[in-house]
C-alpha cells in the first residue's frame, strides 16, 4: 500500500500563495487527490491527478478552486504538488492527499497539513 506524507501548509495573507507537497512511497498506479476539511465542515474534494505513464496526468478540480489552484506531479520524485494562488480565507482548512486503490476508493491518506489564510 502506498504511504503518503503531505507538507507545505502555513499561515498566509489573503491573496498569497502556498505550495503543498505529497510525497509517496511505493508504486503509484492510481490517481492521487487533495481533500480539505475546515472546522465544523465535511471533508471536500479539491483536486485530482491521474498517474498514467507517458503523460503529465489528467486533472480535475473543484469549482471553488478552478483557476487558482494547480495540481501537478513529479514522477521521478514520486511526489504530487498543489500550487495554491490567490488564497482566500475560505480556503482555510486541513489539507490531505489521498491515493485511490484498485476499487476506486481512497485507500491511503497523508497526515494532513494546516493551511490558514487571514484577511
Amino acid at each position: 500500500q502506498v504511504q503518503l506524507v503531505d507538507s507545505g501548509g502555513g499561515l498566509v495573507q489573503a491573496g498569497g500563495s502556498l505550495r503543498l507537497s505529497c510525497a509517496a512511497s511505493g508504486r503509484i498506479s492510481y490517481p492521487i487527490a487533495w481533500f480539505r476539511q475546515a472546522p465544523g465542515k465535511a471533508r471536500e474534494f479539491v483536486a485530482k491527478i491521474t498517474w498514467d505513464i507517458g503523460n503529465s496526468g489528467i486533472t480535475d478540480y473543484a469549482d471553488s478552486v478552478k483557476g487558482r489552484f494547480t495540481i501537478s506531479r513529479d514522477n521521478a520524485m514520486n511526489t504530487m504538488y498543489l500550487e495554491m494562488n490567490n488564497l482566500k480565507p475560505e480556503d482555510t482548512a486541513v489539507y490531505q492527499c489521498a491515493s485511490e486503490g484498485p476499487t476506486g476508493g481512497y485507500e491511503s491518506w497523508g497526515q494532513g497539513t494546516q493551511v490558514t489564510v487571514f484577511s
